[in-house]
């Protein structure tokens, strides 16, 4: 599979950046390609770290923006744009979206074990929801694109939460499944923004994933700033 563009993803970073609340300025183009990036802290008030980025932010997103910009950002191959996947067709986001959805049905089957009611809750709704979802998406891609690759190109974005409990299983959880729901918020718009989707149905699913965890990315970024901060 293609490798999303040094434009592509400038666009995509500057988006995912804008959800987690820094705000992304671009200087002027010179022609040769996108202008360089800066970022600024907005207002909000949730917890931050010593580097001003919202506290989750993954190391890679903060210290490459910090230090080297896009660079830094992008250095190697594809460091830390796990799971922000480039949407270029319908086909391909039921694929992706499928495999991103089955880590975090993983990752929030784990949450039997918090000590935090709300976090069990939540736990359940994820696994609940997104399941129905695989399902619906299987079934679409089998009826659609019956003869279409199944095989998502899509690396883990969660650390592995066997071994935790307490408060680190659910700090640990909140801070990796924020910047989880982002890619997922940010792949449903992009297939609308692009006008890719073929079906209704499948247009009317990226609004509803994208509505849906962009408000489960408030209430974990004020749980994080409430339990954590």
């Amino acid at each position: 599979m293609r490798r999303p563009t040094v434009v592509a993803l400038s666009a995509l970073v500057v988006a995912v950046l804008a959800l987690a609340g820094v705000a992304v300025v671009q200087g002027n183009d010179d022609g040769h390609g996108p202008g360089m990036m800066t970022t600024a802290v907005d207002r909000d008030p949730g917890p931050r770290g010593r580097d001003g980025f919202p506290r989750g932010t993954p190391g890679w997103m903060a210290g490459g923006m910090m230090n080297g910009g896009m660079h830094g950002l992008m250095g190697g191959p594809m460091n830390g744009m796990a799971g922000m996947h480039v949407v270029r067709s319908e086909q391909e986001f039921l694929v992706e979206m499928v495999a991103h959805h089955e880590e975090a049905i993983e990752a929030a089957g784990e949450l039997a074990r918090s000590e935090r009611a709300e976090m069990r809750e939540l736990g359940r709704s994820i696994v609940e929801g997104q399941t129905a979802e695989v399902e619906q998406m299987r079934e679409w891609l089998a009826r659609w694109y019956p003869d279409a690759p199944t095989d998502a190109d899509y690396e883990p974005m969660m650390r592995d939460l066997s071994g935790l409990s307490g408060d680190r299983l659910d700090q640990v959880f909140l801070e990796d499944m924020v910047w989880h729901h982002m890619a997922a918020v940010m792949m449903s718009r992009q297939l609308v923004a692009r006008d890719l989707a073929e079906h209704d149905e499948v247009e009317e699913l990226a609004g509803t994933i994208a509505a849906a965890q962009h408000a489960e990315i408030l209430m974990m970024r004020r749980w994080l700033w409430e339990w954590f901060g």
